[in-house]
């Protein structure tokens, strides 16, 4: 896998509820922008706030509209090993590609207990495992040298998406594993030129990311930052903490891929100044 790789972001009616035709809409969305895969269920997919029910029912959802062939990363794991392994193979059983899995962060644990979680759900499975190292996040620290030794001991643990601050030297230092880079694509050139092979950011700035990508597979470097630097400013923005999904679904619905910008708490919403902000923004980069 490789190339650019959204976090699909749920789409909710007003209410709440989950809104399926928007689902389809966006996804279908994607595929036009020049999405290589997906994402579903990470952080800007709101996954912490769908039941297990919603989870399974968006991945057929997303499954059947984007067909066989495009590469499909679940986000799985738990607090609880057994529960994570037996989560990652249902995720497995109804159509995900990859999983990508977060360390378990309500009860720390040491290096040797990370390589014992993630060997257990390598073991359940036989697709490739994606470590999310996301210390801002989860508070857990994975150096670069354990990603490592996890892609050369752990069978399926094949990929890691690197959040972790700074991105750029880590993604430089990691071995026997594919780096993809995060933080809604930040330093996406720069991570790109340490070995990178893929980005993920979110879901509205997918036409712009995939032809950054299509310019830096050609080598044309000059052509990457500028396309880059014109979507800086809604990039920044979107790195807000808690606002970032809110900016996001306002953007699709205000191109009106999506019909409401609703997202459940404890995700936060943009206010009315910040909405004029973003506002400004996406007429300013488009």
């Amino acid at each position: 896998m490789q190339g650019v790789f959204p976090i699909l972001v749920t789409t909710f009616q007003d209410d709440g509820s989950l809104d399926l035709e928007s689902q389809a809409s966006l996804v279908q969305h994607l595929l036009t922008q020049g999405a290589h895969g997906l994402g579903l269920f990470g952080n800007a997919s709101e996954g912490y706030a769908l039941s297990e029910a919603e989870r399974l029912t968006l991945l057929k959802l997303v499954r059947k509209i984007a067909g066989p062939d495009l590469p499909l990363i679940a986000s799985t794991g738990h607090s609880g090993t057994g529960l994570a392994a037996e989560l990652s193979r249902r995720a497995q059983d109804e159509g995900a590609d990859a999983l990508m899995v977060l360390p378990p962060s309500f009860m720390k644990t040491d290096a040797e207990g990370l390589m014992f979680y993630y060997d257990a759900i390598s073991k359940a499975v036989s697709i490739p495992i994606m470590v999310q190292d996301a210390p801002l996040m989860t508070q857990v620290a994975i150096p670069a040298s354990l990603l490592s030794r996890m892609g050369r001991e752990i069978e399926n643990v094949q990929y890691a998406k690197i959040e972790a601050p700074p991105t750029v030297p880590k993604i430089g230092a990691v071995h026997n594993i594919t780096a993809f880079g995060g933080l809604n694509g930040n330093f996406f050139i720069e991570e790109y030129n340490r070995g990178s092979r893929g980005i993920m950011p979110g879901s509205d700035m997918i036409h712009s990311f995939a032809r950054i990508w299509s310019a830096l597979e050609a080598g044309d470097q000059n052509a990457a930052w500028r396309m880059f630097t014109r979507i800086l400013p809604l990039i920044r923005f979107e790195l807000q903490p808690g606002l970032g999904v809110s900016a996001m679904k306002h953007n699709l619905k205000a191109a009106g891929v999506i019909k409401s910008s609703h997202v459940r708490h404890p995700t936060g919403s943009i206010d009315k100044v910040g909405l004029a902000e973003l506002d400004f923004l996406r007429d300013y980069c488009a």
